[in-house]
């Protein structure tokens, strides 16, 4: 295995990650600091709550596609085929770089290290790792914060359906490990979340709110 490319497709699928898209979105369409508004968080459920649907959903495709991106720089990188490394190794290089890519949005060098919960950027590194079990989470994931409102609710159990999406559908050892770990992160950094909903104080979504908002973007 090239050592070099090794070291530059992490370094690259954490610089990807850590594109704060939410933050600028915050600073370029209304001016405000997204960590001083709402949940003070540069995620796109902060962004929905601020700014409204029509960015929310902006912010949200770029985090995906964040992940997306990141597993796939291997293939760009050439790291495998004629670098000589085995299938196995090669999908270990690209869970390792969706991983970077999670470490860069959750813990984004660009804002001194503060960042999003990693549901969005996870849920496009899990789309481009195991596109059925990462479907049935996504699903899983409407359907709570539907009939919920609680998009943390939703998050939560979407990620830990992940790894047994991955058992149910025969995917590799590997990734179910991926997906434990992946839903370990997401589950600490919803803490205040789990805090607040043991308490009843948890912000439900609120569309007619975000709909007046839209009307005014």
């Amino acid at each position: 295995m090239d050592i070099f490319k090794f070291i530059l497709i992490l370094l690259s699928a954490y610089l990807i990650g850590s594109l704060p898209f939410g933050y600028l979105a915050g600073k370029l369409i209304k001016r405000v600091d997204l960590r001083q508004e709402g949940s003070k968080n540069v995620g796109a459920t902060n962004v929905f709550r601020v700014m409204g649907t029509l960015p929310a959903i902006v912010v949200l495709l770029l985090d995906i596609s964040k992940g997306f991106l990141a597993i796939h720089l291997v293939s760009l990188f050439q790291l495998g085929g004629s670098a000589g490394i085995s299938l196995q190794a090669f999908n270990l290089v690209r869970i390792l770089a969706g991983l970077a890519a999670i470490a860069g949005h959750n813990w984004t060098i660009f804002l001194k290290f503060r960042g999003g919960k990693g549901v969005a950027t996870g849920c496009g590194v899990s789309l481009g790792l195991a596109l059925l079990p990462a479907l049935v989470s996504l699903a899983i994931f409407v359907v709570v914060t539907g009939l919920t409102r609680y998009v943390s609710l939703g998050s939560m159990f979407a990620v830990l359906a992940f790894p047994l999406n991955c058992l149910l559908f025969k995917e590799s050892l590997i990734l179910v490990f991926f997906g434990s770990f992946v839903a370990l992160v997401v589950v600490v950094r919803h803490q205040a979340n789990i805090k607040r909903l043991i308490a009843g104080t948890e912000n439900r979504i609120e569309w007619v709110r975000n709909k007046e908002k839209n009307s005014n973007f």
